[in-house]
């Protein structure tokens, strides 16, 4: 009991922030739930080889809530470009089907390496991206399609995030508008997350906090899913209310500095 208390104080704390972050800057709570996750399972005690393949997973099952929930909020607006992500599909799931795999045979030094270096990449874009970058007019088809859309469900998987912080900028470095995106970005986000949670589904962990299954901690799950769904708006609120490219630079250098720390942790230093 004390253990679920502690564990319950630390998630909701984790959802609550992960939630403000992902409505008012517009990325996947996963960003930051993986190293929270990370530090939180740590502090508990339950550090261990597999460790970042439960806070990947349980990242990645809290994403299947969160991008339903905008995807359908999105569409009733009328903003997702579903011919996109009809001929994305097939490619993210493909990546995303490689990545947890990969994951699933990965130990938590491996897996901390990668987190660390695509996080540091992604924050950044976020400092020094700008919205004016296009590298082309229309979305990529043919052979370019058929080579970015399995990497970007592949390096999604790889970070337990969903499909807004690799999908937004590659569409809208093609041309395609912000809201749109990140619309879209949220179906992305459900074609990365359920294949990788069901493989993960039955992949167990040796050393895990209680309610586990498989690599996924349902007591994070729903606790982290719950607090999202309520701070989320607060987020979106406060974004219209402030500068939001600001915000996202500074935020860009807090996850370079995360990042940092965790490939210093890895590194052993």
């Amino acid at each position: 009991m004390t253990v679920l208390l502690e564990m319950g104080a630390l998630l909701l704390a984790i959802g609550a922030f992960a939630g403000v972050l992902a409505g008012l800057l517009g990325v996947g709570g996963g960003i930051i739930l993986v190293p929270a996750f990370f530090y939180a399972f740590s502090a508990l005690g339950y550090d261990s080889p597999q460790l970042m393949q439960m806070c990947l997973a349980t990242s990645l099952a809290t994403i299947i809530v969160t991008s339903l929930r905008s995807l359908n909020a999105h569409n009733k607006k009328g903003a997702v470009e579903w011919g996109i992500l009809k001929t994305w599909a097939p490619g993210i799931v493909i990546g995303a089907v490689l990545g947890v795999l990969l994951v699933s045979s990965l130990r938590t030094l491996s897996l901390q390496l990668i987190f660390g270096g695509l996080a540091i990449a992604v924050g950044l874009y976020m400092t020094f991206g700008r919205n004016h970058w296009r590298v082309g007019q229309s979305m990529p088809t043919g052979w370019a399609r058929a080579a970015l859309s399995p990497l970007l469900g592949f390096l999604s998987v790889l970070m337990g995030i969903g499909g807004g912080s690799f999908g937004v900028p590659v569409m809208s470095l093609y041309n395609t508008p912000i809201h749109r995106a990140v619309a879209t970005a949220a179906g992305f986000g459900v074609l990365i997350a359920v294949p990788s949670v069901i493989v993960l589904l039955f992949k167990p962990i040796a050393i895990a906090p209680p309610y586990t299954i498989g690599s996924v901690n349902f007591v994070a799950f729903g606790l982290v899913v719950a607090m999202t769904l309520i701070t989320a708006p607060w987020g979106a609120a406060l974004a219209h209310k402030t500068d939001a490219n600001r915000l996202k630079r500074v935020f860009g250098v807090f996850l370079v500095l995360v990042a940092l720390n965790m490939l210093r942790k890895a590194m052993g230093w």
